[in-house]
């Protein structure tokens, strides 16, 4: 019987243990990053926002120009199935779709058959917990995002080294992560997660080069229900640095504080109390039937195209 507890992986059209997925060497999605994917959580056994999530790898693909064999309701089967097998009430999923290999001899992307993969693994925090509990120690760092005249920001994808660079760089001034800048300097976003900074009750996070996350239309559909006044427009370091409150949002934990910006306190070191109610109204919607999908972990899923 296959162990699944570490995780399950649905690839070549059949569930495989974690340990067992494999790609080609030769899918364009691992040799060019030539790929779109997209991560949705489990929490307390429910899927939060799963149809947002399949709803933006969908438009990505489309953005690609990628096609798939299965719709948006066979998409989620696969995914709640996943989850089923490992029995994971905390998951991370991610669902993947690569160019996939051209002919032989070929460099022409319209002979790739595009590949359809998924994973679900327990739930990945993108801070420790003692992190999330004093707040995280950003870095603005000198790396550029690559530009969103080149690779349209709204795609999610994998091409991260800019990512990586400004993480070693975090990394090596004893910071826990970075943001990386526009050509102006401008905060655009970091890795697997968006930022926003408040001031009195102005909530101000980047539009320009980001990654549209779903936390983020979460936070902002928040705020707009509180009343908060919200800015999505360029931010500038000296509005960061000088914000009242700093946090970073992400699906892989949420909201999360940011205390100190290039190690010097934002306001005074603590969480605020924006970032703090908003935290708590975040986690609130995972209880609420018309954010979350119960996976029912008895029955069994069956795809078909």
């Amino acid at each position: 019987m296959t162990d699944y507890s570490k995780g399950a992986a649905f690839i070549g059209g059949q569930n495989v243990a974690i340990a067992d997925a494999k790609i080609s060497l030769l899918d364009w999605g691992f040799l060019h990053s030539d790929a779109t994917y997209d991560v949705a959580h489990v929490w307390q056994g429910k899927f939060f926002r799963i149809y947002d999530h399949i709803a933006r790898f969908q438009a990505s693909m489309a953005n690609l120009r990628m096609s798939l064999p299965y719709d948006r309701n066979q998409i989620r089967s696969i995914m709640e199935e996943l989850v089923r097998l490992t029995k994971l009430h905390e998951a991370y999923v991610e669902i993947i779709c690569t160019r996939g290999t051209p002919e032989s001899g070929s460099r022409d992307p319209r002979s790739c058959t595009n590949n359809f993969f998924a994973f679900a693994i327990p739930f990945i925090w993108i801070a420790t917990t003692e992190q999330r509990k004093r707040g995280l120690n950003l870095l603005i760092s000198r790396q550029q995002r690559i530009s969103p005249e080149s690779v349209d920001s709204r795609v999610k994808n994998y091409h991260w080294l800019d990512m990586v660079k400004a993480l070693f760089e975090a990394y090596d001034q004893g910071a826990d992560t970075a943001v990386v800048v526009d050509r102006q300097g401008n905060l655009v976003e970091g890795p697997g997660f968006n930022v926003f900074v408040c001031q009195g009750d102005r909530v101000i996070t980047p539009i320009v080069g980001v990654l549209e996350g779903v936390t983020r239309r979460t936070v902002l559909e928040l705020l707009a229900q509180k009343s908060y006044r919200v800015y999505q427009s360029y931010l500038t370091t000296e509005v960061a640095k000088n914000a009242d409150e700093v946090f970073i949002t992400s699906t892989a934990g949420g909201i999360i504080p940011v205390t100190r910006i290039d190690g010097i306190k934002v306001a005074d070191g603590a969480p605020g109390p924006i970032t703090l109610e908003l935290t708590e109204a975040y986690w609130a919607l995972h209880e609420r039937s018309d954010y979350t999908l119960e996976v029912d972990y008895q029955g069994s899923t069956k795809v078909r195209k």
